[in-house]
């Protein structure tokens, strides 16, 4: 992991330690030496990643709203990080329509209030601010979209993933634009990543996984919707590409990237429980209809031709190999207990690093 090693004993905050993207995040820089500080309402699952790789021991464990500014505050000025990955959200695209409030304060008064707590640092810091491929008004395009494409949403989820990117360029441009400016920033937006360790409740395969345990039928919310399925490592080994090459190359402050999958891993719902299924066999669904109101986007591609050319970034996988990582996971977990997933799991890291040094 030689590219990676910038981080060993580097003061990083990651917001949204907890969740599953988090969680992984947070194990990987833990493995390469870093010394994190984790900040998180609560353990959004259970059972959940952050829980089965015992990494409340591994970090400085933090619960925090986000929401509460004068606390953000306090710890940004305490532990003066190097380096900041700001993941904390209310993720849920369901969940938003019955808690549309708490999802404006999370996703985007949150963003704000760690926008502003970065004030608190008092020296050179670094950070990504994680938001979504929901971010861009989507018009059901074939294309991908890219970065300069306009932003919007529908639903409350996605509305307030676009609101909390505005609230981003107001505070560079008005903050963080000075000839004597310390503090840098950029922002990714990554697809829908899937990988071991999401209990997550309305996501398509904690859903299915939760129910083989259990020998239930899986409910299929819209199973002609399109996205860019990719593994949870392809968006964060992107993130950490992007913090380094942040670090080396001022320029990149304030810009936005794009982080999806091959165009040939763009498949529908129904498509990946077909793959998902030739290595659990035992999986069964049935389509259930929408409630009136809910809106969902069928269509969602990204094109991430801006990191290929500007970070070198480009995904490694396939969607067999996707697929493959992910159900052998679940399937190590469940068949033992979860004795050990902490070493499989970082083998799946090491393994997948070798794709990248090779």
């Amino acid at each position: 992991m030689n590219q990676f090693k910038i981080f060993k004993n580097k003061k990083i905050i990651i917001t949204g330690h907890t969740g599953f993207k988090g969680s992984w995040l947070t194990f990987w820089l833990y493995i390469l030496g870093a010394r994190i500080i984790g900040v998180s309402k609560d353990i959004p699952s259970k059972p959940s990643l952050f829980q089965e790789l015992r990494l409340k021991n591994k970090v400085v464990d933090i619960r925090l709203d986000i929401a509460n500014l004068s606390g953000l505050k306090k710890i940004f000025k305490k532990y003066q990080p190097d380096f900041v990955f700001h993941l904390a959200a209310q993720s849920l695209v369901k969940k938003s329509y019955n808690s549309p409030v708490e999802t404006f304060k999370s996703n985007t008064i949150g963003t704000l209030n760690v926008m502003e707590s970065i004030k608190q640092i008092k020296k050179k810091c670094y950070s990504v601010i994680i938001t979504s491929d929901k971010s861009y008004k989507n018009l059901e395009i074939k294309r991908g979209y890219n970065e300069n494409d306009i932003l919007g949403g529908k639903d409350p989820y996605s509305a307030s993933k676009a609101a909390a990117e505005h609230v981003i360029y107001s505070y560079i441009q008005s903050f963080y634009n000075k000839k004597k400016n310390n503090k840098y920033f950029a922002i990714a937006r990554a697809g829908n990543v899937i990988g071991g360790g999401d209990w997550s409740k309305d996501r398509l395969i904690p859903d299915c996984i939760k129910a083989w345990s259990e020998n239930r039928i899986v409910q299929i919310r819209n199973p002609n919707s399109t996205r860019p399925w990719q593994h949870v490592l392809e968006a964060i080994r992107g993130y950490l590409i992007l913090i380094i090459k942040l670090q080396k190359n001022k320029n990149i402050h304030g810009q936005v990237f794009n982080f999806g999958p091959k165009q040939s891993q763009n498949k529908t719902v129904i498509q990946l429980l077909k793959e998902i299924r030739k290595k659990w066999k035992s999986i069964s669904w049935k389509i259930v209809k929408y409630k009136k109101g809910d809106y969902e986007s069928n269509l969602l591609r990204l094109n991430s031709k801006k990191a290929k050319n500007k970070l070198k970034w480009v995904p490694l996988l396939n969607f067999a190999e996707t697929i493959e990582m992910v159900a052998s996971w679940y399937k190590y977990f469940y068949k033992n207990k979860g004795l050990k997933i902490e070493d499989f799991t970082r083998n799946q890291i090491f393994n997948y690093n070798e794709k990248i040094e090779f």
